[in-house]
């Protein structure tokens, strides 16, 4: 079997672990009967081919119980960089290995709902979970919407992103991000409603800031260029402007400027909505 699943971006600013949108970056993990395990490769993850490590074949050993297949994996999706490429393989890996349910095999083993079910469905969700079950709602997006990533050499592993994030966080802030939310996702459906404001968060950016301290001015400089509005790609280190159709090549042009001129080394995509979700096939 064949699976191909989308990118994502998480939080989308103020939506801290329930926002997800899916991107047209994609993972492709074809699976074939074999007499013993074989772990082949290309594009992004070329060099994780350990069958013991491999998330991959993890998640496929569980789906069928044994280890009697031969696994490939093409990635187009950086790792390390707040684009989903851990939920994008769990949920590739179990729908080439024929799970029942792939979308809840891949949010059990990597965590996150909302990355998983924007691969899984396509498009703008929000997702959590509920009495062990997930909850995903899909959400209008303006088909002009497209959608500037900045992707710095720097891996940053969500771990060490989730550890400097506090156990608790002011009532206000809590009010900030509610009244965001609603405007960030009245801004998605309607490219004429979206404001910088509505991408302002105090739940997560700005405790990770610190990481990569050039993630301001790239924000900055992506809403300068005109840039609807700007922020971290999940726990990044991608980051990401908002923009129209119009505007997307200018955009990322500046980005690109800017990159240079502070000396971080990178990649800047212009990107759009994938709104197909996971893809199957026989192989």
């Amino acid at each position: 079997m064949r699976a191909r699943v989308p990118a994502s971006t998480a939080n989308l600013g103020p939506g801290f672990d329930a926002l997800g949108l899916a991107l047209s970056l994609y993972i492709e993990v074809t699976l074939t009967p074999a007499d013993e395990l074989s772990v082949t490769s290309d594009g992004f993850g070329v060099a994780l081919s350990d069958p013991e490590r491999h998330l991959g074949v993890r998640v496929a050993r569980d789906v069928l119980g044994h280890t009697n297949f031969a696994l490939h994996v093409s990635s187009e999706i950086p790792l390390a960089r707040g684009l989903g490429s851990s939920a994008s393989l769990a949920l590739a890996a179990a729908a080439a290995a024929g799970a029942n349910d792939p979308l809840a095999v891949a949010i059990a083993r990597d965590g996150h709902a909302e990355n998983a079910a924007a691969s899984f469905y396509g498009g703008l969700v929000v997702a959590t979970m509920a009495h062990g079950e997930a909850l995903v709602e899909p959400l209008a997006l303006d088909e002009q919407l497209r959608f500037v990533v900045v992707i710095p050499d720097q891996e940053l592993a969500t771990e060490a992103a989730r550890e400097v994030l506090p156990a608790s966080v002011a009532f206000a802030d809590a009010v900030f991000n509610l009244s965001r939310v609603g405007l960030v996702i009245a801004g998605l459906a309607n490219a004429e409603r979206l404001r910088p404001e509505a991408m302002e968060d105090r739940l997560h950016q700005r405790y990770r800031a610190n990481l990569l301290p050039f993630a301001n001015g790239v924000l900055d400089n992506l809403r300068a260029a005109g840039a609807l509005a700007s922020c971290w790609s999940g726990a990044g280190s991608t980051l990401l402007g908002v923009t129209t159709l119009e505007n997307a090549e200018s955009v990322a042009a500046a980005a690109r400027e800017h990159l240079v001129e502070v000396s971080v080394p990178g990649t800047v995509l212009v990107l759009s909505a994938d709104r197909t979700g996971l893809i199957t096939s026989q192989a």
